[in-house]
């Protein structure tokens, strides 16, 4: 058993010294013996809750890993986290809570590592937003850290084919639309999610996954395996057992995140039509480090990755497929081949990706993923725009899409609800373009997405037709859809000045947004523009719309680590 230096690490202004008697005291009370109180103290942080799917294995994968870190010569401390799960949050004003709960998650673990002086850090996290708060966490505190994913939902079966909880809120479209009878909805409900983990398609849960992984976080193929299967278990007793080794090596996340670590993540996120909401964590992430990595860097990467794995919603494959096909390991081992992935970049197994991947060769019999010279298409799934509507850029996700290029009038709606009941009652024209605005992270406030308003009208067979949004989209959505517009109206941008019939041009293959108004068009309409009450003046929310900055540079509440002045490792 590795023996620690207690005289460097957090916890001894919790365990050492006769001053701490009262502290120790507390930890006798909870059975500890005297050996555990003296080891590394480590938080076994989850995001456990009754909510949705999502969460509800994460608990008992916590006690791997917590048997992983006594292994390794630690004492786990384990604390729960909240969740706001999309799924539920969509379609109402639960949403403007998502992304508000990556702050607080992210917030919530530092205060509760800070406050009780703990070494290390083990995190669980299994929905949309859950992923990105705990690395942020992870970064912000720089303690020797490894992320678990709680792993993917296996699909649904119907009329026998894999479904997903995307085809339930495509569903509600072709009901609307009278091309699925209510009974059969009904039947499509209660089939497409068949227990524990988190949406199966490269939505965000799984595309960020994919990002811990390739980030280096997380251990190699640990994305993978569903949340029921019980070898995920095995990844976090594993988990727990690492963390110990990065407490005696002083291996850091800062000293694993740096800027080619973020590109590799990028390239990852394009490479198998990822989530639109990766160009919003990948950012957030990136602050924590110190790293300048907006928008704009994401989609610079993007543009030169070539799309090789066919995942839904753009593709054909959920994630228990790509874990069969390979992993992770698998999508980055064809991407190292092409010259394309940072091999020199180091992991939590304590090598680089390179070493990582020595003795895995591509396997090109399997149907998920290509080679590089093979590529379903020559850049990535997911496409920056810029332009006079979005100086600030917006983002649009274009796998498996043939309609990237439309020009049309707009139709403008001051919120999702007007917009969903639009199509609803399907009172579009063929060509429009719908708009969404004061959806942004301030204006929201919580940047909410709009899968309900997407889903419908994919469902209901139209194609011939945009969404743009100063809010998000769900990685789910289908169609040409662009979010996170900025400015957002909140700020004044082009996109809150927006009118009736203004004619709107999107070229995902010229990276651009833009509405045929002159500049001077635009600066007259600023003078006339109002802004919008504040839609709350209390609580989180109010909170959250004061500090937030803007989308492109991840809808972040505090300046991270550029302006830290004492790293939390190093108290």
């Amino acid at each position: 058993m590795p023996k620690f230096d207690k005289s460097r690490l957090p916890s001894r202004h919790v365990t050492e010294g006769p001053s701490r008697a009262p502290h120790r005291s507390y930890l006798y009370a909870m059975g500890l013996t005297e050996t555990e109180i003296h080891q590394p103290l480590v938080g076994v942080a989850s995001c456990w809750n009754e909510a949705a799917p999502c969460n509800i294995a994460l608990m008992r994968q916590a006690q791997s890993a917590k048997q992983g870190v006594k292994d390794g010569g630690g004492t786990p401390r384990e604390f729960c986290t909240i969740t706001v799960t999309d799924g539920i949050a969509m379609g109402h004003e639960g949403m403007k809570s998502s992304l508000v709960s990556r702050e607080v998650i992210a917030d919530s673990v530092e205060l509760t590592m800070r406050g009780h002086s703990y070494d290390a850090l083990v995190g669980l996290a299994g929905c949309d937003k859950s992923l990105p708060g705990m690395m942020m966490a992870m970064l912000r505190l720089n303690v020797p850290s490894v992320f678990l994913y709680g792993g993917s939902i296996m699909p649904g079966r119907f009329h026998n084919r894999d479904v997903t909880v995307v085809d339930v809120f495509e569903g509600v479209g072709q009901h609307s639309a009278g091309k699925m009878p209510e009974s059969e909805l009904c039947l499509l409900e209660k089939v497409a999610c068949p227990g524990a983990g988190a949406c199966g398609g490269q939505f965000t849960a799984n595309t960020m996954a994919c990002v811990a992984e390739a980030i280096g976080l997380a251990l190699p193929y640990s994305s993978g395996p569903p949340a029921v299967i019980l070898e995920r278990d095995d990844f976090a007793l594993k988990a727990g057992q690492v963390v110990m080794k990065l407490v005696e090596k002083n291996l850091r996340p800062r000293d694993i995140c740096t800027r080619k670590s973020f590109e590799n993540a990028a390239m990852v996120v394009a490479a198998t039509g990822g989530s639109t909401n990766a160009a919003l964590h990948l950012p957030a992430m990136a602050n924590e480090a110190g790293i300048k990595f907006d928008l704009f860097d994401v989609a610079e990467i993007f543009k030169k990755t070539p799309y090789i794995a066919s995942m839904k919603p753009g593709g054909k494959y959920v994630a228990k497929d790509m874990w069969e096909a390979g992993g992770m390991p698998m999508l980055m081992r064809a991407l190292l081949d092409a010259g394309l992935l940072h091999g020199e970049c180091m992991t939590v197994t304590g090598k680089t990706v390179a070493e990582n991947l020595k003795d895995l060769k591509f396997n090109p019999d399997q149907k998920v993923i290509v080679s590089v010279d093979k590529a379903l298409a020559p850049t990535g799934g997911v496409v920056g725009l810029r332009g006079n509507l979005a100086p600030e850029g917006a983002i649009v996700k274009i796998a498996g899409l043939k309609h990237i290029k439309h020009k049309g009038p707009a139709r403008v709606f001051d919120c999702e609800e007007d917009c969903f009941d639009f199509v609803q009652a399907r009172r579009y024209q063929e060509g429009d373009v719908l708009v969404i605005r004061w959806e942004g992270p301030k204006g929201g406030p919580g940047m909410r997405e709009m899968l309900s308003t997407t889903a419908a009208l994919y469902g209901q067979g139209v194609e011939n037709i945009a969404l743009i949004t100063d809010g998000r989209f769900s990685g789910g959505t289908r169609g040409l859809c662009v979010g996170h517009v900025g400015p957002e109206a909140a700020d004044a941008g082009p996109i809150g000045l927006l009118k009736d019939g203004d004619i709107i041009t999107i070229d995902a293959d010229a990276g651009t947004l833009s509405v045929d108004l002159s500049e001077a068009e635009l600066a007259e309409r600023k003078k006339t523009f109002v802004m919008k009450a504040p839609a709350f003046k209390t609580g989180a929310l109010a909170r959250y719309a004061k500090n937030v900055g803007p989308a492109r540079d991840g809808a972040v509440t505090t300046p991270g680590a550029s302006e830290e002045v004492r790293c939390y490792a190093d108290i």
